[in-house]
C-alpha cells in the first residue's frame, strides 16, 4: 500500500468526507462514449466503452485515487465477485485519475488480476459528472451501462461497501 504523508492524507480525507458529490448522470440517457489507457494483470492497452458494449453491459465505476483504503476495499471486492458479474454477461471497468504506472501496479495488486482499471482524464469525470468538489479527483460513483448504450443504473455513495450489491442487482435485472 502507498504511503501519503500525513498532510496529503488528511487533505484527501477532508476532501473526500467535505467535498460536495457530483450530480450524477440519470437512468436513461446516453453514455458518455470514450477511449483510454487502461491496464488488466499489469500490462497497458487501449480501452474503448464502445467496444466493451458490444461484449454485453458495463459496470463503469469511478473512485478517488488508487491505494487509499477505500478505494482498495472497493477493488478488492469488485475482484472478489468477477465472477458473478461475468455470469450475468458484464464487464467492469473501474476509473481513476491516477496514472497509467500506478494503475499497472492497482490492477495486480488490488484488483487481483480480475478487471481492467483505466485513466479518467478530466474530460470523462466531466463528462460522467463525478468531479468531487475542486480536488480533480473523481466521486465513487459506479454506472451500469446497457448494452445499448444507455445508463441502466446509477449508484453514488461515498462508502464503497454497496457498489458492488447494487451494480450487480442491476445487471443482473437487465437479463430479466
Amino acid at each position: 500500500m502507498t504511503r501519503f504523508p500525513a498532510a496529503l492524507a488528511a487533505t484527501l480525507a477532508a476532501g473526500l468526507a467535505a467535498a460536495p458529490v457530483a450530480a450524477e448522470l440519470p437512468v436513461g440517457e446516453r453514455a458518455p462514449g470514450f477511449s483510454t489507457r487502461a491496464a488488466l494483470a499489469g500490462e497497458a492497452f487501449g480501452f474503448s466503452l464502445e467496444e466493451a458494449l458490444k461484449k454485453g453491459p458495463v459496470v463503469l465505476y469511478f473512485y478517488p485515487k488508487a491505494f487509499t483504503q477505500g478505494c482498495t476495499l472497493e477493488a478488492n471486492a469488485f475482484a472478489e465477485s468477477m465472477s458473478d458479474f461475468e455470469r450475468a454477461g458484464a464487464s467492469v471497468i473501474g476509473m481513476s485519475n491516477d496514472d497509467i504506472a500506478t494503475l499497472k501496479r492497482f490492477s495486480r495488486e488490488e484488483c487481483r488480476d480480475a478487471f481492467p482499471v483505466g485513466v479518467a482524464s478530466a474530460g470523462v469525470i466531466a463528462d460522467y459528472d463525478v468531479k468531487l468538489g475542486n480536488s480533480g479527483l473523481a466521486s465513487r460513483t459506479s454506472y451500469v451501462i446497457a448494452q445499448d448504450g444507455r445508463i441502466a443504473a446509477v449508484h453514488s455513495d461515498s462508502d464503497y461497501r454497496g457498489h458492488v450489491r447494487e451494480t450487480l442487482k442491476a445487471v443482473r435485472a437487465l437479463s430479466r
